[in-house]
């Protein structure tokens, strides 16, 4: 269970990579569009990027698992990307023409055209990936010395890819059904596919696994063939490439994000101890308009996920509701980045009944306040400015007085230090570690250090939430880390 966390945190991890050229994709597209600016350019541009985004995952996933983030391995992925579809292409239509001329072969006859997408390029990011890890040092006889260490890895990326992509080619048109029936019941089941994919979003947040479900239903569920002959699947690429029905999965983040988390920062405020709300009132701003302006609220859910995990799943059913009640008013609308203000104003005019979303976060910021005040006050949680020593600083502050260096010295000690981190590694707002043994940390310890929370999931896996400078401060741990100045295997 171990190594399936780290590896399911890695691959986490590595999606942000591609992810991250999102923002830029979608503002290109929009801002060329003819409700806009009105320039091709930066449409054609924009859509370029979407066109070619499972060769970005393919590039993106190889160099985020890569050890040491090597270039080499992001050239692997574009290698495995192009030989894996080949492959499942011509095995699939192999079996096709089987299955009409040769029945009696056992195959079966209504075999589909193959479209692993972006599942594509994530497989072959993680071949190219772990091919990297294995044989980038490889040595090989002096007459073909040329072809050993990295410049080996995309040959050796290449072969397994083969492989690979013939087994899919028999496989993946059952997978794909599988898919499209899960895509279709969701899609149309009166509110249960979105309810079940919001909660799902949430309640996998602790373990940065929410990417994985994020994947499947941004890039894969449904697809839409526009004017252009040109057909797209995923809730979030059919919503940007015109689709009316797009964006039914990512509305109703938008009332939770800008709205109804930063309700519960303010009932958090409203909570905490009057000799503590001058020193808690700046950290709480800073995340409520963190989460409003860009959609990141992990800041916020950690300050109460371990404290009250009834709370936090309280959240996720209401997010899961947020979505329902969102497709039930007819809303589409969606983000390159996320569910925060600057995504809702370049999507106001291609969004459907987008104005709606504001009265109804209203609501949920209502109903987020009154049952967050009525839970600490009832339970007596330990929010941040109730603790019963002054155990929580704000990380940003403490970065501003003492500078990176000097913090991460501190991290790496509060981890029993540097000999106990066999892995380390960053997210957008998290340190994702893998320990020898995490059971001696102390969580007071990390809130003096400005963290907002520590996950733990067994003895070994651990995620420190500090905001969104979590890079700069594992790039500046990393310094002092023997043999950490590169990103773990």
């Amino acid at each position: 269970m171990q190594k399936v966390l780290a590896a399911l945190q890695k691959l986490g991890k590595s999606l942000m990579l591609p992810i991250a050229s999102l923002p830029i994709a979608g503002l290109l597209l929009r801002f060329g569009q003819s409700d806009m600016l009105n320039i091709p350019l930066l449409a054609n541009s924009g859509n370029a990027l979407f066109d070619n985004l499972p060769l970005l995952f393919a590039i993106g996933i190889a160099v985020g698992l890569a050890e040491d983030s090597n270039g080499a391995a992001g050239l692997a992925g574009a290698v495995a990307y192009f030989v894996l579809n080949a492959a499942g292409q011509a095995v699939n239509y192999a079996l096709q023409v089987h299955s009409i001329f040769m029945p009696a072969a056992g195959f079966p006859k209504d075999i589909t055209d193959i479209k692993m997408l972006y599942f594509g390029g994530i497989i072959a990011g993680v071949i190219a990936g772990l091919c990297y890890n294995r044989f980038h040092s490889i040595k090989l006889p002096d007459w073909l010395a040329f072809f050993g260490g990295r410049r080996f890895v995309p040959i050796v990326t290449g072969g397994a890819s083969l492989v690979v992509g013939g087994l899919l080619g028999t496989v993946w048109p059952t997978f794909q059904k599988g898919l499209d029936a899960t895509a279709n019941w969701m899609t149309g089941s009166g509110g249960a596919g979105e309810f079940l994919y919001g909660f799902l979003n949430r309640l996998l947040l602790p373990f940065g696994l929410h990417h994985v479900i994020n994947t499947a239903v941004w890039f894969t569920f449904g697809t839409y063939t526009g004017a252009d002959g040109k057909t797209v699947s995923g809730d979030l690429t059919r919503f940007f490439a015109g689709d009316p029905n797009g964006g039914m999965f990512t509305a109703g983040f938008f009332p939770i994000m800008m709205f109804a988390l930063p309700a519960a920062a303010l009932a958090m405020y409203v909570c905490a101890k009057k000799e503590n709300k001058a020193v808690i009132g700046g950290a709480l701003f800073s995340v409520a308009l963190t989460a409003f302006l860009t959609g990141i609220t992990e800041p916020i859910e950690f300050m109460f996920m371990f404290l009250a995990p009834v709370l936090f799943v309280l959240h996720a059913a209401l997010t899961g509701l947020s979505l329902v009640v969102c497709n039930l008013f007819g809303i589409r609308d969606s983000f390159t980045f996320s569910a925060g203000l600057v995504d809702y104003l370049v999507n106001w005019t291609k969004a459907k009944n987008g104005w709606m979303i504001i009265p109804i976060g209203l609501i949920f910021a209502a109903v987020y306040f009154l049952l967050f005040v009525f839970c600490i006050k009832k339970f007596n949680i330990k929010t941040p400015g109730r603790e019963d020593d002054e155990e929580t600083s704000s990380f940003s502050q403490l970065v501003e007085d003492q500078g990176f260096d000097e913090i991460a010295k501190k991290y790496i000690a509060a981890l029993g230090g540097a000999e106990n981190i066999k892995e380390i590694e960053s997210c957008i707002t998290r340190i994702r570690l893998v320990l020898v043994s995490n059971k001696e940390l102390d969580d007071k310890t990390f809130k003096s250090l400005g963290a907002a929370g520590v996950m733990k999931a067994g003895t070994q896996v651990t995620q420190i939430i500090v905001g969104t400078k979590a890079e700069l401060l594992v790039d500046a741990m990393k310094k002092f880390i023997p043999n950490k100045d590169r990103q773990p295997a």
